[in-house]
């Protein structure tokens, strides 16, 4: 079978068990031959199975040790400040300050950090020409949802150097606004592992634990509360509370725009939603419990919007529809499950609720190679269409255009003032009704190639930065994979000329010159970039692949979305509180009742609010 099999995977495939190698086999097949997200639903769930099975024994990857200690786990039944106590055999695992797993080993190519030069790669590949938008598929709620998770899970610690890069005359030529500019190294610590010798850390809480309302630290969480019915601090207009210096109050300030503080301010209402409904079923609950309780209803609430409402616009497919509804549900569905609990096992019954967490034999972390299929600034537009909040009239519910604001001016201390005079509704309702940008090349927003980026606790840095170039550089620098690189140690089929990747000629074109014809010099965020999409995806298989290990891995490796998801951590009502939430919307209409109604016709809050809803298929989505 050996013929079969790709060249450049064989000396992958030869370290598998016999088993793994016959399942690799099976997925290797489909790859060569058929196209697995045209397969009828249940061949394709089948397929993704495999693939997910492979790639846990194989691309999960221990960076560092925790060197933490055994606890009491019921005395922790709720989430603490720095994500410490989640693991159930190691208090550290998944704490603020771990370093970052990997999906695969540091890249093994000798190419340099400027090779070819970041700003020239960010210019004549990443650079917006015109804006060029998703369709109805995703709207800003959603772009900016994909910012609110991030900064929920990850962010690497900066070392005191910095690094100066001077751009060269081709890149200042072809856009590059700055001739220089300075920032800060990612700080590297030694492992002391033969496997990785070096690892980063991560300054924020890897769980799913809504740390980026909740804060990190314990200064963090004290920085937001209000120490009253387990309450957060917020603003009477409902937007967030500001500090003297004009800093947003919120678990994590750091790059804020109006988009993301909007969705921060949502979810500290959602909080304290939860503390008012548990306050009234238990009445003798101080502040802390309330808080507690609150903290895990809310932290699962966003986590299961992500998983079956964010991630189905994101990937809308049949199969993926199947996919996130398994993980969470299971196989049976949601009405077994209700009826049942999780008593079938992962695949029948879902992650949620299994009896103990599953972490594969590798310490939970998020990853270096998550971190970079999730750069997706391309989203963004270059300003946010405001409409005027009147009853929508037609068909399809679409609002009058009342202001166009440049997107300059509606970040940092800036963008604060500016949402304070726009007002929650008239921004959440704008937001729903445009397009983001698409995850494409020559696409990357201009006002972000000369930032004034802001430390960790939100203050303005003097220097301004060029992200797009940054990107390029960050992936280097922390020893990702290049593209093709990366797609071997996914056990993809590699490219072997750059038509393998696009059809776009004028890409082709550009990429030729950029990287002197050599399609293993790729960089990893072009080819994300450039690579021809699943319809139906928004973003490339290749990113998608990484999706795979990590959206699972996030659910089965917590304690509080599997040993610890009961009424006796969550309390019977707040339990019901999370069963009960299906969408973003369900969440806005429990703050805004009769926004969607009269303003969205779509089916989803994360896709274009004017936009027509999913037609009914009356096959059963098994069938499909």
């Amino acid at each position: 079978m050996a013929p079969f099999i790709h060249p450049q995977l064989q000396s992958l495939v030869a370290k598998m068990t016999l088993f793994d190698t016959i399942l690799f086999y099976v997925i290797h097949f489909v790859d060569k031959v058929l196209l697995w997200h045209r397969l009828p639903v249940l061949l394709g769930l089948a397929y993704l199975g495999l693939r997910r099975r492979l790639h846990y024994r194989y691309n999960l990857l221990h960076v560092g040790g925790e060197n933490g200690v055994n606890y009491d786990n019921q005395h922790y039944a709720y989430r603490t400040a720095a994500g410490t106590c989640n693991d159930p055999d190691d208090d550290l695992v998944g704490s603020q300050g771990t370093c970052f797993g990997r999906n695969m080993p540091p890249t093994t190519l000798n190419y340099g950090l400027l090779d070819p030069h970041p700003a020239v790669v960010a210019s004549k590949l990443l650079a917006r020409k015109s804006f060029v938008d998703s369709g109805d598929q995703f709207n800003m709620i959603a772009c900016s949802w994909i910012q609110f998770m991030i900064h929920d899970w990850i962010d690497h610690l900066e070392d005191t150097e910095q690094v100066e890069l001077s751009v060269p005359d081709e890149g200042f030529t072809s856009g590059c606004p700055l001739k220089t500019f300075k920032f800060f190294k990612t700080k590297k610590f030694q492992t002391g592992s033969s496997q990785t010798k070096y690892g980063f850390q991560n300054t924020r809480t890897p769980w799913w634990d809504g740390s980026v309302i909740y804060g990190n630290n314990e200064k963090g969480m004290s920085r937001v509360r209000t120490l009253r019915e387990g309450k957060l601090k917020i603003s009477e207009d409902g937007l967030l509370e500001h500090d003297e210096k004009g800093i947003p109050v919120s678990g994590d300030v750091r790059n804020t725009w109006a988009g993301y503080s909007l969705l921060q301010a949502l979810f500290i209402k959602e909080h304290n939603a939860v503390c008012d409904m548990l306050k009234k079923h238990y009445p003798d609950f101080d502040d802390e419990q309330l808080y507690r309780y609150a903290r895990l209803v809310t932290s699962a609430v966003i986590a299961k919007i992500h998983t079956i409402d964010w991630t189905v616009e994101l990937l809308k497919t049949d199969i993926l529809r199947a996919s996130m509804r398994i993980n969470w549900y299971g196989l049976f569905g949601k009405k077994v499950k209700d009826l049942f609990g999780n008593v079938f096992g992962p695949e029948l019954s879902g992650l949620v609720g299994l009896k103990k967490p599953r972490d594969h034999g590798v310490p939970y972390s998020l990853t270096e190679e998550f971190t970079s299929v999730y750069r997706m600034h391309t989203l963004l537009p270059e300003e946010i269409v405001l409409r005027k909040l009147k009853p929508a009239t037609g068909a399809n519910k679409s609002l009058p255009i009342h202001e166009r604001v440049p997107m300059e001016d509606l970040i940092g201390k800036q963008g604060e003032k500016r949402l304070s005079k726009i007002g929650m509704e008239q921004m959440l309702v704008s937001m729903g009704h445009q397009s983001c940008g698409a995850v494409a090349l020559w696409n990357f927003p201009s006002w972000l190639r000369n930032l004034i980026s802001h430390d960790i606790d939100g203050e303005e840095r003097p220097d301004p930065v060029d992200m797009a170039t940054m990107e390029v550089y960050r992936d280097r620098e922390r020893g990702v994979p290049r593209y093709n690189e990366f797609r071997r140690n996914l056990l993809m089929i590699p490219i072997s000329k750059w038509e393998d990747l696009t059809d776009d000629v004028e890409i082709i074109e550009a990429l030729k010159e950029i990287y002197d014809n050599d399609v293993e010099k790729l960089d990893l965020i072009i080819g994300l970039h450039a690579e021809k999409k699943i319809k139906g995806f928004a973003i490339s298989e290749t990113a998608f692949f990484i999706f795979v290990i990590m959206a699972s891995r996030r659910l089965e490796a917590d304690r509080f979305f599997t040993t610890n998801f009961n009424a006796k951590t969550y309390t019977n009502e707040g339990l019901e509180w999370v069963n009960k939430t299906e969408s973003l919307k369900d969440v806005i209409d429990r703050h805004f009742p009769e926004m969607t109604e009269n303003m969205m016709t779509s089916s989803s809050a994360f896709s274009v609010w004017d936009a027509k809803p999913d037609p009914k298929k009356l096959l059963p989505i098994y069938l499909r």
